[in-house]
């Protein structure tokens, strides 16, 4: 079928997608509930959308679309608290992360959707072990050839987002010594990864899509598993290398630092080129493994950078992108986790440090959710 026409949408507008976890109240483990939540959700007014994930024991929230932090984060929050109330009458618990802790990968069951039991017919096994929680950020763009020049613009700045929000450390009951261990089962799909390197829209249309579409290996752009896609449906590209916060407010915070970045590119921004790629896989396994102590190569200085560093930088670079577009506070919270705080996997093994138990660290999760803070 072929590529579907890139929609007009609002420049920089936002929205925000959030994988979360059903955990069971008894024992703290995935708990296969998503049809009954979902049935439950259908009879009660739900202030944005949710959605079956792969697995039973996941769902999808989604915004609507935004351009500014307080009310982005007003729906999140509204979501989350509907959420919750739900699943109290079915004596779950939600949570965030990027994994679960110690689920095991075989127990988990498809969700009985035909193109879920597509992919699990395709995939195998790692259908099951796809059980991982991410965010999605889209951002609004003028064109398709603007979504083509964001979309590698950002290639610079994926460790950023892959370090901020890392919350996955643990995984099949292990530290893994990754600060986002979700990332290594995206990397196992075949069709994951990079983008290829075209800024017009008609040449990755007639020369890219097409070529892939004869081959029979994708027939949508829903077939591509990149860090970064267009989604020309939406007008909008979508980062989708951000394991899912603890918290909405973290989630808010990370959609509005992609939106003033793109605000920053769009205004003044280098032109992508090819070479930029030649240390992408690097950095991202950088910030992967260690996080906001992580070191990535500047792609055009070849300077190894600090991410830590780097992201403080950046947010300097963006303040008056912030103060225009009201996303002042989401920035100081980045701020604050990049400067003394830390990510999400950080504090995560602070908890199991302190209680040695794998189920206090999902504990912690769930009571971050509701809170709005990881104690």
């Amino acid at each position: 079928m072929p590529l579907e026409p890139f929609k007009q949408s609002d420049a920089l507008s936002m929205g925000v997608e959030l994988e979360l976890q059903i955990v069971n109240t008894y024992d703290q483990d995935l708990s296969s509930s998503a049809d009954d939540l979902l049935a439950l959700l259908k009879r009660v007014p739900f202030p944005g959308s949710v959605t079956p994930e792969m697995t039973q024991s996941m769902i999808e929230i989604a915004t609507g679309v935004h351009t500014r932090h307080d009310a982005l984060l007003a729906q999140l929050r509204a979501i989350r608290d509907t959420l919750l109330a739900a699943a109290e009458r079915l004596n779950v618990e939600l949570a965030g992360g990027g994994t679960h802790p110690f689920q095991r990968w075989f127990e988990q069951r498809i969700f009985d959707k035909p193109r879920f039991q597509q992919l699990s017919g395709l995939y195998g096994y790692l259908a099951k072990q796809f059980t991982v929680f991410g965010q999605h950020v889209h951002i609004g763009c003028r064109s398709a050839d603007e979504a083509l020049f964001l979309l590698h613009a950002l290639n610079r700045y994926v460790p950023h987002f892959i370090a901020l929000s890392a919350s996955s450390p643990f995984f099949q009951g292990a530290d893994t010594l990754f600060d986002s261990a979700r990332l290594n089962s995206v990397f196992a799909f075949p069709l994951s990864g990079r983008a290829p390197f075209v800024l017009r829209w008609d040449d990755f249309e007639q020369g890219y899509f097409r070529k892939m579409e004869s081959t029979g290996v994708v027939k949508s752009m829903k077939d591509f598993y990149w860090d970064i896609r267009p989604k020309p449906e939406y007008g909008t590209i979508e980062l989708r290398v951000c394991d899912t916060p603890l918290t909405v407010e973290r989630a808010a915070a990370l959609a509005c630092y992609l939106q003033a970045l793109c605000r920053h590119l769009v205004e003044g921004g280098e032109p992508p080129q090819e070479d930029d790629y030649l240390v992408y896989t690097y950095n991202r396994f950088q910030a992967c493994r260690f996080g906001l102590e992580g070191t990535l190569v500047h792609p055009r200085t070849r300077e190894p950078l600090s991410i830590r560093e780097d992201i403080l930088a950046t947010l300097r670079r963006l303040e008056p992108h912030a103060q225009a577009l009201g996303s002042a506070a989401a920035m100081a919270e980045l701020e604050a986790v990049a400067g003394a705080v830390g990510n999400h996997a950080r504090q995560l093994r602070a908890v199991h440090a302190r209680t040695g138990s794998i189920q206090a660290v999902v504990r912690a999760a769930v009571d971050a959710l509701r809170d709005g803070v990881l104690s």
